[in-house]
């Protein structure tokens, strides 16, 4: 994909009225690493509605995006050095690496300019609250994607689980919140097993769930690549026969070529397209922009983000200080992208959008629904 402007913004640029503000976007995230399985997907969705902006005029005619963009390669230490350099550089609005914890690496940064930053698609209920009032997320919580498949999961009848995290990172205690919503719905947990984020042998902990007297309905994990393939091969190694699921972090094309260790995995995520509706059409716009299908839902998040900075700044009328548009995003509400509405009024950082079932069948999608929580049943964010 493109770098900084891409030839369509510059066209645009040179051809907006003389007058016209520009809007210094940064992005700090992983296009090298093991976080660029979803940070590049999302920023390739970025340049898609970036273009778009541009290609109108800029965002209400008057301001156009220009992207500013720095590969921290999947390193904290490297978030927080290229979040320093975009501020030195004049950006408004920090872009951030889809996880939590290299994400949190620039919070005194962020805090300390005072510019609004937002991850790519951590979904860790814990980054605006660790974070402070100029940290955003842009994806579902943790806790709210774990209501809704525990939620699914009794609904199907699943009476017992048995969870899989690693405390490595905010993101993979998410069975945390599926034990604590499947109890409180009257299921029972069996146990649990941790893992390290990398660990490519999972036969140990699927021989010990292999052994139970009682095999659970349900595994949960928030395992993502490469460690969920190895983690599911092992499991079905062993005649563990349970019902996997996931969360956002195995939608990936690798999912759907698992063969028959993949077949009936459910998972969560942000969303799914139908015929006609946005996300659909976003898919055909990244097609016609890229040449290629969309074969994840991270690329419309990507495009969702620019959204939502886009009704940020139409908010202030233009203006591209960092603090109206904070205070702009702060209190949005009902703003339409590919994936879903996009609410943050009242949320303290962390959006209300819809949250997607999907089960792998025969290699392809099966939309099981986009059911809406129970409010009174999402755990409080949990620190780790």
């Amino acid at each position: 994909m493109k770098r900084f402007l891409t030839l369509t913004a510059i066209g645009a640029l040179l051809a907006a009225p003389a007058m016209a503000d520009t809007l210094r976007v940064g992005l700090a995230t992983a296009q090298t690493g093991g976080l660029a399985t979803y940070d590049s997907p999302v920023i390739d969705g970025v340049h898609i509605a970036v273009d778009e902006i541009n290609a109108a005029g800029g965002i209400g005619g008057t301001t156009m995006i220009e992207l500013i963009e720095k590969d921290v390669r999947s390193d904290a230490a490297q978030t927080s050095i290229a979040a320093q350099e975009l501020v030195d550089a004049g950006v408004s609005v920090l872009v951030l690496p889809c996880d939590a914890d290299p994400s949190l690496a620039a919070i005194g940064i962020v805090s300390s300019a005072q510019i609004p930053a937002i991850s790519t698609c951590a979904s860790s209920p814990t980054l605006p609250m660790i974070g402070g009032d100029y940290m955003f997320a842009n994806f579902p919580g943790d806790n709210v994607q774990a209501t809704v498949s525990a939620a699914w999961a009794r609904e199907q009848g699943h009476d017992s689980t048995y969870i899989i995290y690693s405390p490595d990172s905010q993101y993979t205690t998410m069975p945390l919140y599926f034990a604590e919503v499947f109890e409180k719905s009257g299921g029972t947990v069996l146990g649990q097993d941790t893992h390290s984020i990398g660990q490519q042998d999972f036969s140990a902990i699927a021989t010990r769930i292999a052994s139970l007297e009682d095999q659970p309905d349900v595994i949960m994990t928030s395992a993502y690549e490469p460690d969920f393939p190895s983690m599911l091969k092992a499991l079905r190694a062993a005649g563990v026969t349970s019902q996997i699921i996931g969360s956002d972090g195995i939608d990936s094309p690798t999912t759907f070529s698992l063969g028959d260790a993949g077949e009936g995995v459910v998972f969560t995520t942000a969303g799914h397209a139908l015929d006609g509706n946005p996300l659909a059409e976003f898919n055909t716009k990244f097609e016609a922009a890229t040449g290629n299908k969309s074969e994840t839902v991270f690329n419309a998040v990507g495009y969702d983000l620019i959204k939502v900075v886009e009704a940020a700044v139409l908010v202030t009328e233009g203006s591209t200080d960092p603090q109206k548009i904070r205070d702009a995003i702060a209190n949005l509400e009902g703003i339409q992208g590919a994936t879903s509405t996009i609410t943050y009024k009242g949320t303290n950082g962390m959006p209300v959008r819809q949250v997607a079932l999907i089960q792998v069948k025969g290699g392809e999608r099966e939309y099981l629904g986009s059911p809406s929580p129970d409010a009174a049943m999402i755990p409080a964010p949990r620190m780790q």
